[in-house]
This record gives structure tokens, C-alpha cells and sequence, in this order.
């Protein structure tokens, strides 16, 4: 007997072989051979997103550096050019709040700068050695020993590279508006770096005292004060108020309660009056006895006395922003504390007030609360005007705020002098959107409305923070007027200056050191100047990634714009949007062809993993258990566009599915072990079996599919069709079927080796279209091909240098598409019949007629639109693939399966029903192995000869 023989083992023990392959691939250059041998290929560039080296890798990052890889071999296997330089965000708050949270509160108040960038610069570099071994272990192909880290000096001139564009053309500039204030972290941030998280908040309804009964309610016979009744969740701000805005449309009518005289939205009267607790109110009516009511934009220009500075007079103006949804209709503006306050405020020319400090803490601005922590403000604030008999109402609401990414507690508007990049001059904003709906391509293509509506509702992005650790802000001061002094002559300076010594030159040089003779204030003409102290945003310095990898790295194959981003969902708010906009604002055109995104990464039952809730899931623990190749089949077993869940069942599940996939590559190996595809290939169409026609057409199908999935990145689709076609229709059909044939044939068998041509086919297409996900297996079963394969000279030595299988590479050729669309459609058909006879021997091995369907003579009932399938093959077909011993159909209506025991004699060689001695020389078997016999030259004991 043929039996299977291989090396390749049935246990992968890939915790303990996994490390060796890497080192393999260290030695043989496989990132560097896989380049060079593409080198005349298309290139296809997917730009990395540098995650934060401030510790080591967590299943988020695994799971998006193994989908990167996919892409990459992918489109590596199929000829193109993919150099994948990979990166790390190495500045910014996440790496100076580890060194803080390291040094302790003490230290930290007595460190200098240089000091606290010396400990930054240690502790990325550590985590990038850290994240690096993690990334690499995990089979990831790229350029490892030469990353972009955004704290090199060539990285860090491309930030002002792109400064220098955008300050130039009037696309950022410096002004005093209001942004998210983070009082624990001492830093403005961008909206890309607010998390929101339900907050309990004081809910407060106050009057303002008017300066003047207005008179349409003073006509219709009010008297006494008029109010206008405001309603705020932050009284920390009433401090700043200069302003309350109506809904200019709304009608506003005048309540009397509680012996006051107070203007509401009218729609929202019988709801304040219930919060309020008023058990009678009337509104002031007309001489018709209707409510007299005035639109909001009709109060334009009335005064109140500000309620907490009382010497100060505010304003009744209107704006779109006010909504009717809750509140009073009138909203207290504090232009120093939100932008829709600040935006209305321009518009009437209203003034900003700033009471608040950088440590949150109320400024003499806010007279009787100077001193106070915001949060401490609030209830002293609410009490203080309860005694004062301004307060209406108070409730609590949990509502969703805004938190600091990075401390995670509650941040502050709050109006101070940032540099911000303008969305609206240059058209940058209009220009964006364009972009997004017609120049880059979005996977999953959904994900355009989701930037797209971002793009088109952020305000100017606030690009300036009051941290140490990155990129200075590339102007200079007035030493004299402290006015900015930024021309094309200091930029080149300073981009100079980066590219010799990096960003740290900036604070120990002084600007006469390294500026242009003759460099002076344009406003008074001084020539002493002083360098900027606040640094870049970290989505502005990864956003520029665009000019500081891809386009000074063009010598290394990488192009500008890139083909692909790829990052997780949470990215569309911040480095897909940042690239897009410093791209489009320095260079007019989008950084990226296209953008894909994947989700987050959940425990098994869909919950947000935390070291708290102690849900986590650590790839390091999961490839010293499993293996690399487990978790990258598990990554590629799911919609990577949604949120996944892993855990230990889920992996286990994964686990075993690996093992199919393993002991099927197993399988294939061993019947394959004496064969030479130069010597025993079957080359005539025509001399395969009518089954393994079929095998091949469906093996050229899956290819078809798998290519698809993969040009649609659908890495789960890749996954289902492989192991659906391996459980199924190879192992649970073909491999099944022709197992006698490969076993039990004699070796050169014609009938044998065309079985062995099939299988030699199907190896050579798994093992490249499966290379790309699980990268340690397919390189360990392409060194255990067949001896007279893999020894030959010019093999590559390593599957990815194998290239991808084309329909030409078939052997024998395919049939043109109407025979084989022909063979499909009549397996088609057949393998229906098949499972048929499959369920009826089932049944009759449970009611003991048979104990294995080869002892099983089958019937088939079927119409003739079956027939007309089957009827052009012969019977042994169908006792090949059905593993019975005989097969015959009748006609009829229904298509049915009768099994009876067959009367033939079992073959001690091959185990199949026939009848027996048909060989003289061999009479205990059946003729077929009789004849294999005699083939070997096997002589049974006590022969004659």
C-alpha cells in the first residue's frame, strides 16, 4: 500500500518553532528578498500609522499590525512593490504623562526642560525596541531595523516643512478662541483627543435682571422688573457671561411666578414650570387675552445686569445654535467657554471675559469666587445665588461630556492664545470634503459619511499645546512688541537647523545662532527674538507623516500620495482626518488613495477590555500558548471592519480550526511524498478521472474567489471560502474519494498519479493563497514538499518568493470555460445525489444494514433532470465518490437512495466490496489489486515462484 509519508508534523508546537522560522527569515532577508524580486512590479504603498511607544503591544495593536500584513503579502504575492516602513508616534503627552507618572510629583515640579526631554527620548526609545520584538514575533514583514520615529531630526523638519506652507498661504494663525482645556494636564487638545463619559452636572434656571421693561409687555400692563430666565449645566461660567442668546424665530412670551416677571421660549413654559415647582403662573396677555409674545431676534440689543459681575452689562442677541429641545430658550453666553458662544459673540461684537486660569482655577475676574477650583465654583456659585433669590431651579443630569484622552477626567472650555489651522481660509474645509467624496476610496466605502460629516462640523483645528516633550511651534516673538515673526527665511532656518540637530536644538540655541543676519520684527523693527515655547499637536506631527516618511523617503520606494491607511475606526477624528487636512493644505491633493479602517477590539462577550475589569487579552500570552499563526487566523476570521471579540473560547475555536487546516496540509503532503511534478504530472485533460476534472474546476473556482476577497480586502471572506472548500469539498469529498486510489493504486498508476496531479495542484495554490495569513505554516509545508520538488535547483526557498498561482500554472491546462462550467454544473448535480446517498447510509448503518458504505450496493431514484447529469459518466464514478460498492440509477419522480448489504467479498488489500481471485497469480484479492501486485512484484508466501 501507498501509504501517506511525511516529516510535516501533526502537532505545529508553534510557541517553540514559530521564534526559529523568524530567525530563518532574519538570515535569509525575506522582507529584502521579497522587494528585490518585485522590484519591477507595480508599487503598492501602505503608509503605517505610528502607534504611541509608551508600552509594550496589546491585542489592538496585534490585531491591526497583522491586518497591515495581510495587505501587504497580499499584494507582495501578486507582484507588487511593498515596502512597508513601519513607525512610532515618540512625542506628545501620552510619552511625557509616563515619564511625569514615573518621576512622581516632586521631582517632576524641580526638572528642567532638557532634563524631561532627555527621559522622553529613554522611554519611546525603550517601547520602540518593545513594540518592535512584539510586532515581529507576530510575523509582521517590514523594514524593522530602519522605522520613522517622529522625535529623528529628519522627521521633525518635515513639520515645519509643512508649517511653513500652510503659515504662509494664511492657512494658520494665532488667535485667542476657545478650545478644550485639560486643567490636570495644563494643555489645550484638539477634538481628536477628547473621549466623552456621562457626567452628573447641576442643572440651574436663573434670572438675569433687565435694564428695561420691554415694551410690548409694558404696553399690555406688566409691572415691576423684568428678567430673562436662563438655564445652565456649568455655573463655574457665569462669571464670564456678556451675553444671552434667543432662537431668532421662537416666540417668547413673559411669565409671572412666584412674583416675578420672567421671558421664556414660549414652548417650553409648562416644562420649566413643572422643574420649578411654580403651583400657579399666568402669561402677560393682550387686550384680545392672548400671550403677548415677541421672536427671539425682536429682544436684539435689550441690557441685563451680568449676574455674578454686577458691574458689568450684558447683551440680548440671537443664534442658530439655540435649540428648543430643553432649557428656558434663552442661553447664557460666556464667549470664553464654547464655541457656538464665541462664534455668536463675533458676530454681535459681544467681549470675552477669561476668569479661569491654567490650573482651572477662577481668576479676581470672578469677584466673589477668585480662588476657586471650577468644580468648587459650582456649588458655591449655585448657593450664592440662592441667597440672593436669582435662583429658579436646580436639578441634576447626567449627560455626556467631554474627558481628557489621556487623564480621562473632565476638561474645561476655556478661551486662551493658540495657534489654530484655519478650516475655512484657502477653502481647506470645501476642499477636504471633495476629496473624501471623490478622491480617495473608503473600506468599508460607509466610512466616507463618517469622516465626511466630521470634516464638514469641526471648527478650526487648534494645532498648539503647553508641553515640553515635541516639535516646537516653528515662529518667533517680538522680544520688544511680541508680535510673530515667521518668514520664508526663518523656516528654512529652521528646517536647517532640524535637519543637522533636530528639535532639540530649538531650546538650547539661541535664534541669533542659527537665523539670517538682518532677521527683525516687521511691526517695530527689533531684532531680538524669542523662540516659541509651544510645541505642535501629535496629530499634527503624524499627520505630516505624509512629507516626513513618504516624501523623504521616496529613495526607499515609497511614493507620495500612498495607496493605503489603514488604522482603526477611531481614526477617522484623528490621524486619517489630520493627514487628510495638512495633505490638502500643504500640497492640495489627498495623502492617501484609499482609507480603510477596523474596529476595536472586545472581550468575548462584547465588553471594552480593561485592566480594571481584568478582561484583557495579551497576544504575547496568546503566542506562547498557541502560536502567532492562531491569533493572525483569528484576525482573519473576522469582519475586521466592526468591533471583535476574542477570548479563550473563541481561540480555542480558532485553535481548532488551525488543526484542520494543519492536518489537511498533512494529508495532502504525505499521498504527495513520491511524486515529481516534472516526471508524474499528468498533462492530458482527457486522462483525469471525471471527478478529478471537477476537483480542478472547483479548485480554479476557489481561486477566483480568494483573489476576489483579497482585491476587496475581505480577509474573513478569504478565510471562509479556504476552510469551507478544505472541510468540504477536499477533504470531506475529494481526498475522501480518491483516498483508495492514491493508497491502494501501484505507484505509477496512471490512475494514481492523476490523483496525485490534483493534489499536487491544491497544494500549490493553498500554500501561496493562505501565505499571506498564516505566514509560519505555509513556509514550514512548503519545505516539506515532495523530496524531488523541493531539492530542485531555483526553488525558492521560502513560499514568499513563490509568487501567486495563475490559471496557466494549471496542470494539465484547464478546459475552456464552457467544458468547465459544464463539469461544474454536472457536479453539481452530483454532489447533490451524493448527499442523498450519504444521509440514506447513514440510516442504514443506525438500523445495522451496513456497518461501512463500502459494503453498501446503492440505488438511485431520480428524474431526468438528474439523469441527464449523470447518465454520460460510468458507474465507477460514482462508486469512487460515493465509497460504496455498487451504483445504479432508475427514473422516478423524487430523488431518493435505497441501501442494502452487497453480496461481494471484501478485499483484504483494499478493503472494497468486489469480487474476489479476478488475478490468478493473486486469488484472496480483488482483480484491480491482483493486478497493483503483480506490478510491485509481490510474491504471496507459499507461491509457486
Amino acid at each position: 500500500m501507498n501509504l501517506p509519508k511525511t516529516d510535516f508534523a501533526m502537532r505545529a508546537n508553534l510557541p517553540e518553532n514559530e521564534p526559529k522560522r523568524l530567525a530563518k527569515w532574519e538570515e535569509e532577508r525575506i522582507y529584502e528578498r521579497v522587494l528585490e524580486k518585485n522590484k519591477d512590479g507595480k508599487p503598492f504603498i501602505l503608509h503605517d500609522g505610528p502607534p504611541y511607544a509608551n508600552g509594550p503591544i496589546h491585542i489592538g495593536h496585534a490585531f491591526n499590525k497583522i491586518l497591515k500584513d495581510f495587505v501587504n503579502k497580499s499584494h507582495a504575492q501578486r507582484g507588487f512593490f511593498t515596502p512597508y516602513v513601519p513607525g512610532w508616534d515618540c512625542h506628545g503627552q501620552p510619552i511625557e504623562h509616563m515619564v511625569e507618572k514615573t518621576l512622581g510629583p516632586e521631582k517632576m515640579a524641580k526638572i528642567d526642560q532638557p532634563t524631561l526631554r532627555r527621559l522622553c527620548r529613554e522611554w519611546a526609545e525603550k517601547y520602540v525596541d518593545v513594540q518592535r520584538e512584539g510586532f515581529k514575533r507576530l510575523g509582521v514583514n517590514g523594514d524593522w531595523e530602519h522605522p520613522y520615529l517622529t522625535f529623528t531630526p529628519n522627521y521633525e523638519a518635515g513639520n515645519v516643512e509643512v508649517f511653513k506652507k500652510m503659515y504662509l498661504d494664511g492657512s494658520v494663525y494665532r488667535g485667542r478662541k476657545p478650545i478644550h482645556w485639560c486643567k490636570r494636564c495644563h494643555t489645550a487638545l484638539a477634538e481628536a483627543e477628547i473621549e466623552y463619559s456621562d457626567e452628573t452636572s447641576p442643572s440651574i434656571f436663573v434670572k438675569f435682571k433687565m435694564d428695561l421693561m420691554p415694551g410690548m409687555f409694558e404696553a399690555a400692563g406688566a409691572e415691576g422688573d423684568a428678567y430673562v430666565l436662563i438655564w445652565t449645566t456649568t455655573p463655574w461660567t457665569l462669571p464670564a457671561n456678556t451675553a444671552v442668546s434667543l432662537a431668532p424665530d421662537a416666540d417668547y412670551v413673559m411669565v409671572v411666578a412666584d412674583g416675578s416677571n420672567m421671558i421664556m421660549a414660549r414652548e417650553l413654559v409648562e416644562q420649566v414650570a413643572e422643574i420649578a415647582g411654580w403651583e400657579s403662573y399666568d402669561l402677560v396677555r393682550g387686550a384680545d387675552g392672548e400671550p403677548v409674545a415677541l421672536k427671539g431676534r425682536e429682544f436684539t440689543g435689550l441690557t441685563y445686569t451680568c449676574p455674578i459681575r454686577q458691574d458689568l452689562k450684558g447683551t440680548v442677541i440671537y443664534g442658530d445654535h439655540v435649540t428648543l429641545e430643553s432649557g428656558t430658550g434663552a442661553v447664557h453666553t460666556a464667549p470664553g467657554h464654547g464655541q457656538d458662544d464665541y462664534l455668536v459673540a463675533l458676530e454681535f461684537d459681544v467681549p470675552l471675559l477669561m476668569p479661569v486660569d491654567d490650573n482651572g482655577v477662577l481668576t479676581d475676574e470672578a469677584g466673589p469666587f477668585a480662588g476657586l477650583d471650577v468644580d468648587e465654583a459650582n456649588p458655591a456659585i449655585i448657593e450664592w445665588l440662592r441667597e440672593r433669590g436669582t435662583l429658579m431651579a436646580e436639578k441634576k443630569i447626567l449627560h455626556s461630556y467631554p474627558h481628557c484622552w489621556r487623564c480621562h477626567e473632565p476638561v474645561i472650555f476655556r478661551a486662551t492664545d493658540q495657534w489654530f489651522v484655519s478650516m475655512d481660509k484657502n477653502s481647506l474645509r470645501e476642499d477636504a470634503l471633495d476629496a473624501i467624496d471623490h478622491k480617495v476610496e473608503f473600506i468599508p466605502a460607509w466610512a466616507k459619511n463618517r469622516i465626511g460629516s466630521m470634516v464638514a462640523d469641526r471648527p478650526d483645528w487648534c494645532i498648539s499645546r503647553q508641553r515640553s516633550w515635541g516639535v516646537p511651534i516653528p515662529v518667533f516673538k517680538c522680544a520688544k512688541c511680541g508680535n510673530t515673526v515667521a518668514t520664508a527665511e526663518t523656516f528654512d532656518a529652521v528646517i536647517d537647523l532640524f535637519y543637522r540637530e533636530g528639535a532639540d536644538a530649538w531650546f538650547t540655541h539661541e535664534p541669533s545662532e542659527y537665523l539670517p543676519r538682518g532677521v527683525k520684527c516687521e511691526t517695530c523693527g527689533c531684532s531680538e527674538l524669542i523662540p516659541e515655547k509651544d510645541i505642535l499637536d501629535v496629530w499634527w506631527e503624524s499627520g505630516v507623516s505624509h512629507t516626513s516618511v513618504l516624501k523623504h523617503r521616496a529613495d526607499e520606494g515609497l511614493r507620495f500620495p500612498a495607496d493605503m491607511y489603514l488604522e482603526g475606526s477611531d481614526q477617522h477624528r484623528g490621524w486619517f482626518q489630520s493627514s487628510l487636512l495638512t495633505s490638502m493644505g500643504a500640497y492640495g491633493v489627498p495623502p492617501y488613495k484609499s482609507v480603510m479602517h477596523c474596529g476595536f477590539t472586545m472581550d468575548a462577550e462584547g465588553k471594552k477590555m480593561s485592566k480594571s475589569a481584568g478582561n484583557g487579552v495579551d497576544p504575547a500570552d496568546v503566542m506562547a500558548k498557541s502560536g502567532a499563526d492562531v491569533l493572525r487566523l483569528w484576525v482573519a476570521s473576522v469582519d475586521y471592519s466592526q468591533d471583535v471579540n476574542i477570548g479563550d473560547e473563541i481561540l480555542e475555536r480558532t485553535s481548532e480550526a488551525y488543526r484542520r487546516i494543519r492536518n489537511t496540509m498533512r494529508f495532502l503532503l504525505g499521498s504527495l511524498s513520491d511524486f515529481d511534478d516534472l516526471k508524474h504530472t499528468v498533462t492530458d485533460w482527457n486522462a483525469l478521472e471525471p471527478v478529478d476534472q471537477w476537483a480542478m474546476v472547483r479548485l480554479w473556482h476557489l481561486l477566483v474567489d480568494v483573489e476576489r476577497a483579497y482585491d476587496e480586502y475581505k480577509f474573513h471572506m478569504v478565510y471562509r471560502a479556504v476552510y469551507d472548500y478544505i472541510v468540504g469539498d477536499l477533504s470531506a469529498v475529494y481526498m475522501d474519494a480518491t483516498k483508495d486510489r492514491v493508497y491502494s493504486e501501484a505507484p505509477d498508476s496512471p490512475r494514481r498519479r492523476a490523483a496525485q496531479t490534483v493534489l499536487m495542484n491544491i497544494v500549490e495554490v493553498l500554500v501561496r493563497v493562505l501565505a499571506p495569513v498564516l505566514s509560519f505554516t505555509t513556509d514550514e509545508v512548503w519545505e516539506h514538499y515532495p523530496e524531488a520538488i523541493r531539492s530542485r535547483e531555483g526553488r525558492p526557498g521560502n513560499v514568499q518568493l513563490a509568487g501567486w498561482p495563475e490559471k496557466s500554472d494549471f496542470a494539465p491546462a484547464l478546459p475552456g470555460d464552457a467544458d468547465a462550467e459544464r463539469i461544474a454544473e454536472d457536479f453539481g448535480v452530483i454532489l447533490g445525489v451524493r448527499e442523498i446517498v450519504t444521509k440514506a447510509l447513514e440510516d442504514a448503518r443506525g438500523q445495522k444494514i451496513v456497518n461501512k458504505s463500502q459494503e453498501a450496493d446503492v440505488t438511485v431514484t431520480a428524474p431526468r433532470s438528474v439523469l441527464d447529469h449523470v447518465e454520460q459518466y460510468d458507474a465507477a464514478v460514482f462508486e469512487e465518490l460515493f465509497i460504496v460498492a455498487s451504483v445504479s440509477f432508475v427514473e422516478g419522480e423524487e430523488l431518493s437512495a435505497e441501501v442494502r448489504k452487497t453480496t461481494a467479498e471484501k478485499c483484504p488489500r483494499c478493503w472494497n466490496y468486489r469480487e474476489l481471485g479476478g488475478n490468478p497469480n493473486h486469488p484472496s484479492v480483488c482483480e484491480r489489486c491482483g493486478d497493483v501486485l503483480d506490478a510491485i512484484g509481490y510474491e504471496e508466501a507459499g507461491s509457486d515462484a
